[in-house]
């Protein structure tokens, strides 16, 4: 057992206890809405707009014809589409029969889109018509209907024409909170992807906590871009929901697209992605926007360059929030608050940090070979202990205790992150994912800080930092650089620049220019793809 030592726990601002969200489980927030406010805007998509008693009615009818199908609690029901409105309401009648909703990533190719079908044992799927073929020949035994999001084809009933033969009756079939209501895919960067278990009590808490922190209310307007297989895609659209905000969906992410709800709609609250802030702040139309409706961006995902953060802070107008999270933790872990964003202040510093921790979370810092809680500014493995951590890791017990090596409690149990961080007068550090760590010459090495330098110099567009052998040191530390269109370096000069600004045994030995970097289907890079030709003789193999 991990010795525990409570001066070093970092505790929440907010405790769990206060974190009471109104509803017990996920399909009664609409039934609250639609009795309170039946003609509310709920949801506007480029087709449709629903009032809280259409998307009600709507989860009725789905619910009814899932129980058709025999489908009961604890049973698995798919989507896989770019449709948010479509998504959220198969997941709100699922909750209604005690079903459990899997969105599955549409960037999958159709093999793994067959093998995530059949390990979440799905009997229902939702599929729009551009990802059809990833379904069609394969081995998919339990599904025992298919329906597509955007009409009929092909012989398939299209989801709109399925539920309109249902009575809009409650069936009142109800699971309890402990019970799994969302199943999300793992990105599978060094393996098959696993299924997170997001209980009911745990999805309704992360929200409220979302609530609190990004202030959404009532009269919030949130652009919803992202996906909604990504955790962070399904809270946007919960949080706004419970608290009886409107939600605008955009099915695919489009810069001009963005900018131009923006003002339009008088969007309040968006989450971006480092990369689509920064396709938003560099189109054209960006130039002359209207952002003074936005009340609030929150950003994560990502590491995010410093100068960017100062290019949005200045041109959104409006507070920014980062988020570090994770699907298992139902995710956000940390908040770095708005007031805490310095860009040009005694507290810049501070923008290099991932803030502190989220309502209901507490986070230690462990030493992954003592086990021992780590001193300040000691790099260790974050470790969270709150009721929003994941149920468990579908039909993987093995997986589900590694993650919680000191078992479960009464709080959520202490989950094991993998991330790489330290702590410095109340505020978290993340240094990079524990697996990628460089170490040279008996140096710990952390990639990610030296990618949040490198991705500030002027002709870099993207980049990553791996370690490769090194006969002498054990690795090296070598960087891969896509250059901005247009753009050229030198290794040298780049080295040369990094040298200026870090610890030179930190700064790379060698520099590659690459056309792109590898991601898995969700986006994110691949860097056992990067390390492999230098690692592929030796016997040590790194990640």
């Amino acid at each position: 057992m991990t010795r525990m030592q409570t001066d070093r726990v970092i505790h929440p601002a907010i405790p769990a206890d206060r974190i009471v969200p109104p509803d017990r489980l996920v399909g009664d927030i609409l039934r609250r809405h639609a009795a309170a406010r039946p003609d509310g805007l709920a949801w506007v998509t480029p087709t449709s707009r629903w009032t809280f008693a259409q998307a009600d009615a709507a989860a009725n009818r789905i619910a009814q014809g899932l129980a058709s199908l025999g489908i009961a609690r604890g049973d698995r029901v798919a989507c896989l589409t770019r449709h948010g409105a479509e998504c959220t309401l198969l997941m709100l009648a699922a909750s209604r029969i005690g079903a459990v909703c899997a969105p599955l990533n549409w960037r999958l190719a159709g093999p793994e889109v067959e093998y995530v079908v059949a390990h979440s044992e799905a009997r229902f799927v939702m599929v729009d018509h551009e990802f059809l073929p990833a379904l069609q020949g394969r081995k998919l035994p339990l599904v025992q209907h298919t329906v597509l999001t955007d009409g009929p084809n092909g012989g398939l009933e299209g989801v709109h024409d399925w539920l309109a033969r249902f009575d809009a009756v409650d069936p009142r079939r109800d699971a309890a909170p402990d019970d799994a209501a969302l199943q999300l895919y793992s990105s599978g960067t060094t393996g098959l992807p696993k299924g997170v278990e997001i209980s009911h009590r745990g999805l309704l808490m992360a929200c409220k906590a979302y609530a609190i922190v990004c202030r959404i209310d009532a009269d919030t307007v949130m652009l919803n871009a992202l996906p909604s297989f990504h955790i962070a895609g399904v809270e946007n659209t919960l949080t706004t929901l419970i608290e009886g905000g409107r939600t605008l969906h955009h099915p695919a992410f489009d810069p001009q697209a963005v900018i131009e709800a923006i003002a339009t709609d008088r969007v309040s609250h968006i989450f971006l992605v480092p990369a689509m802030m920064q396709f938003v702040l560099q189109h054209p139309a960006a130039a002359d926007a209207d952002f003074s409706s936005l009340r609030m961006v929150s950003y994560g995902g990502s590491p995010i360059a410093e100068s960017l953060l100062a290019e949005a802070q200045q041109r959104f107008g409006c507070g920014l929030l980062q988020t570090y999270g994770m699907t298992e933790a139902t995710g956000p872990m940390t908040w770095l608050l708005p007031e805490d964003h310095d860009p040009n202040g005694p507290r810049a510093y501070l923008l290099r940090s991932a803030g502190t921790p989220s309502p209901g979370v507490e986070v230690r810092v462990v030493d992954p070979l003592s086990g021992q809680d780590c001193v300040d500014d000691q790099v260790g493995e974050m470790w969270v202990r709150t009721l929003t951590n994941m149920r468990g890791y579908w039909r993987n017990p093995d997986a589900t205790t590694a993650a919680f090596p000191e078992g479960r409690d009464e709080r959520g149990g202490w989950m094991r992150t993998g991330d790489a961080g330290y702590r410095r007068d109340g505020f978290l550090y993340i240094h990079d994912r524990l697996k990628d760590m460089i170490i040279s010459g008996g140096e710990n090495i952390y990639p990610a800080e030296i990618e949040n330098v490198l991705a500030a110099h002027p002709a870099v567009g993207e980049c990553a930092v791996i370690g490769v052998p090194d006969e002498r040191w054990g690795e090296a530390v070598k960087a891969c650089v896509v250059l901005r269109p247009g753009m050229s370096a030198e290794a040298a000069g780049i080295i040369a620049w990094l040298r200026e600004r870090l610890a030179h045994y930190k700064c790379p030995k060698t520099v590659d220019f690459v056309q792109a970097l590898p991601r898995n289907p969700s986006g994110k890079l691949l860097k056992r793809v990067l390390r492999q030709p230098y690692w592929e003789d030796r016997q040590r193999q790194i990640g």
